[in-house]
């Protein structure tokens, strides 16, 4: 039995005597990529919307340091023991650190609160500090979010066409990217982690991988059909199927690469530093770079190949490939013996 060699499936990859056939079945994987939307659409939906954190929607917060025993449910008797109606969020944030977050308290009731986890967790005054985050101030990151996503994508989708001088490949990019926003969205609200300015800086940074990503990609793909008018040997599908298989390797090396530090931070560092912002940080991370690469291969470079599929050009070079293939058949055919 041989022996699987890395280098040698890259190298049929990119000669084109091996091929998956991304574009040929777009179909299936634009309705793959359109269930998970919808599934990701729903999900915040069924949940009652996401797990917004202190910054987005406002409250008290109580960070208690030199903490012995790390005990979840201390604190929240804590809280609810002066509060009763209160709904504590209390997480372990790093060794010996506890991060109790509530709904925004009175002055009165945060002594009140401040002296119970003191009591709580049998720290000094001095290890028990608070502060308070009001709704002005959720709004506004809410809204700078907001606007710096909407910037984001304009100058991309802007830079793109100027770029590869089409809006084609800009709107397939764009495509690609809003199935990554959404689906990491949706993935995020599944698993209940808190909406915080550092998940969005996340879900920044993945976007940008994505189009980094896409554009090499795309450089393949507008060099395979540089001299398109005047081909004979594949079509226009063909070439962003072949240019799509000889980036496959880069791509799923770049991902590994750029993936592995970012779960061991999620993997690893949160469960031995505790549940702080590198966790919001690094799942937004890990998921966004996943489906990103995914969306890469199988929607946008798919689907720049359907919008320019029907242009005039590109048919009438398609039925002289195939026209060239028939002949070629039938010269095979009558070469063989009676």
């Amino acid at each position: 039995m041989s022996r699987f060699s890395f280098a040698e499936f890259g190298n049929e990859l990119y000669s084109g005597k091996r091929s998956y056939p991304f574009v040929g079945k777009r179909k299936l994987w634009f309705i793959i990529a359109g269930a998970a939307v919808l599934i990701s659409l729903l999900i915040p939906v069924i949940k009652g919307g996401f797990n917004l954190g202190i910054d987005f929607r406002g409250g008290s917060e109580f960070t208690v340091s030199n903490v012995q025993d790390t005990n979840v449910a201390a604190g929240e008797e804590a809280v609810t023991g002066v509060v009763p109606e209160a709904i504590p969020r209390v997480t372990n944030i790093a060794p010996e650190t506890m991060r109790i977050q509530t709904e925004r308290l009175s002055d009165d009731q945060t002594l009140e609160v401040r002296d119970a986890l003191i009591g709580a967790y049998g720290v000094t005054g001095e290890d028990v500090t608070s502060n308070f985050v009001g709704p002005t101030w959720g709004e506004d990151v809410s809204r700078q979010a907001i606007i710096g996503l909407i910037v984001f994508v304009v100058l991309a989708a802007a830079l793109m066409a100027i770029y590869f001088r089409t809006w084609k490949m800009s709107v397939a990019a764009m495509a690609a990217l809003f199935v990554v926003m959404v689906t990491s969205a949706g993935i995020y609200a599944l698993s209940d982690f808190e909406v915080t300015p550092s998940a969005i800086i996340g879900f920044l940074t993945i976007l940008s991988y994505s189009l980094y990503d896409t554009v090499v990609v795309f450089d393949k793909i507008r060099e395979n059909t540089a001299d398109q008018d005047v081909s004979v040997k594949r079509t226009f599908g063909e070439q962003v199927n072949l240019a799509v298989n000889q980036t496959l390797v880069r791509s799923i090396n770049t991902s590994v690469v750029a993936v592995l530090p970012v779960a061991a931070i999620l993997f690893i560092g949160a469960m031995l530093l505790g549940a702080g912002t590198l966790r919001d940080l690094s799942l937004a991370l890990f998921v966004g770079i996943i489906i990103g690469t995914l969306t890469t291969v199988f929607v946008a470079a798919p689907m720049y190949a359907m919008l320019r599929m029907n242009e005039p050009e590109i048919r009438k070079q398609e039925k002289k490939v195939l026209h060239r293939r028939s002949l070629e058949a039938k010269g095979e055919e009558s070469a063989v013996p009676a």
